[in-house]
This record gives structure tokens, sequence and C-alpha cells, in this order.
């Protein structure tokens, strides 16, 4: 029969790895990186059978949680319409922080640019059109990004104070 204190640190342990991994997966876009940080949370409630973190608080962190998807498109989509981006920009722009992954760090900084330039062009636009639409986007990408961390941290925040108090 397996230890239940060993299992309960390897449950400790493998939701810490998802944490992690979710932190990471707010600034590496192909992670999803909310959903990552729920499932540690929820994993962690578990580990300790729902004493201290009950479903109301789960189910609190689950609104949080879907609410990020929310964030991702309003946020990038308010920011390249300021700048007055096309849907197509927008769209580029969401394309190139995806292909941007594939070049490091500096594919993630430039390509939600490089993909509402291009979206922009695809329209006939201006290059400064298109130099606008590149800067909204990636303004309202990189906002988002930024909300999406503070969010994660929300949901973090509020599981330790379930959990301490």
């Amino acid at each position: 029969m397996p230890d239940p204190a060993g299992i309960q640190v390897l449950l400790w342990l493998l939701a810490a790895l998802l944490i992690v991994a979710g932190f990471a997966g707010l600034i590496l876009p192909a992670v999803p990186g909310i959903p990552l940080v729920f499932a540690g949370l929820v994993l962690l409630a578990w580990a300790d059978n729902f004493v201290y973190v009950g479903w109301i608080t789960l189910a609190l962190l689950g609104l949080l949680a879907l609410l990020s998807y929310g964030i991702d498109f309003l946020v990038a989509a308010l920011g390249a319409k300021k700048f007055g981006a096309s849907p197509r920009a927008v769209t580029g722009a969401a394309l190139g922080a995806v292909a941007g992954i594939f070049f490091g760090l500096p594919g993630i900084v430039l390509g939600p640019f490089v993909g509402a330039v291009i979206g922009e062009f695809s329209r006939r636009a201006s290059t400064a059109a298109a130099a606008q639409a590149g800067l909204g986007a990636t303004l309202g990408l990189l906002f988002g990004t930024l909300l999406k961390i503070a969010l994660a941290f929300t949901m973090l925040g509020i599981f330790v104070l379930d959990r301490l108090f």
C-alpha cells in the first residue's frame, strides 16, 4: 500500500510544476498559462482533500481563469483599434505572436508587430498605417500579457489567503 504522506508530497510537487509552467506560459504564447496555474491550484486543494481550500474558492478561481481568455481578445483588439488597425492586423498580430515562439525572445517581441504590419498591408494600407497598426497590436498584446500576469498572481493570492485563513 502506498504511503499517503508520500503521495501528498508528490501531488504538491506536481502542482508546483504546473504552477511554474503556467507562469512561464503567461509569457510564452504556445503554453496555456492561466489554465496550468488553475490546474496546479486545484491539485494543491485536492492534495489537502479540499480541507483548506474548498469548492467556492475553486469556482472563483475557475471564473478568473475563464476571464483570462476574454482579456486576450479584448485587450489586443482594443490596443490595435486605438491605433487604427484593421481586423486583419489584429489577426496578423496574434498569428505573429504564435510564429514568434519559434524565434526565441526576439520573435516573441517582434512577431506581433510583424504580423500586424503584414495584416494591415494585406488590405493595401500605407506604410505609416501598417506601422501604426503594428505598434498598437503589439502594445495591446503586451498589456494583455501584463493583465494575465496580474490575474495569475491574484489567483495565487486568493488561494494562499484561503489556505492560510
